[in-house]
């Protein structure tokens, strides 16, 4: 990924307001930007976890969902999930759902540094193995979705603030994360949206 990469800032109701470079958005006062997590599963049910590299800004070292990024300006949710899943994991994957069109999240980290995102949820389904990129990942899990909301809720695993907040929506869809609704895509917010 280049340097002078992008996001998009948006409002509260999700329009866009503008872009700033990536590499600068990340500070104390860490203004409201797109951004999407992802899932994915294999064809056992199990969740692929992810753990940040150690040399990332926000978060390092911590343990996550598969994916998480932000769309480019002017690129649809769903392709900016596509794109990072081949770039950070090497994956393509079977199919991409929307989940949680409308989750957004504030979390402040030890250092002062805040994440402010609004951050529609995706499943994934992958039937290859991952091939991480060092640059984003530090390693990889795949474990069964059951076991890992398990461990999670009993404190024996320690997870990101959004994938902490993600878990229990998720939970509330159903147990069986192959039976997740897909969401409507025209919930998302517009930023985030297909152009029609």
């Amino acid at each position: 990924m280049t340097h002078d990469e992008h996001v998009v800032l948006v409002d509260a109701e999700g329009e866009a307001i503008g872009t700033a470079p990536k590499t600068v958005v990340h500070g104390a006062d860490t203004p409201l930007h797109l951004a999407f997590s992802c899932y994915v599963f294999d064809g056992e049910g199990r969740v692929l976890l992810t753990r940040r590299a150690s040399h990332k800004r926000t978060w390092p070292g911590v343990l996550t969902n598969s994916c998480c990024g932000h769309p480019l300006p002017g690129e649809p949710a769903m392709e900016a999930v596509v794109r990072r899943l081949s770039y950070e994991l090497g994956l393509t994957a079977d199919s991409v759902e929307l989940v949680l069109p409308r989750f957004a999240y504030r979390a402040v980290m030890d250092d002062g540094t805040v994440e402010h995102e609004m951050c529609p949820v995706y499943r994934a389904l992958a039937s290859s193995d991952p091939r991480p990129n060092p640059d984003e990942v530090g390693e990889v899990r795949w474990m069964p979705w059951k076991e890992f909301t398990h461990d999670v809720r009993s404190g024996l695993l320690s997870i990101s603030p959004w994938c902490g907040e993600q878990l229990p929506l998720l939970m509330a869809l159903g147990p069986d994360p192959f039976t997740w609704p897909a969401a409507d895509p025209a919930d998302l917010p517009p930023a985030a949206r297909s152009p029609r």
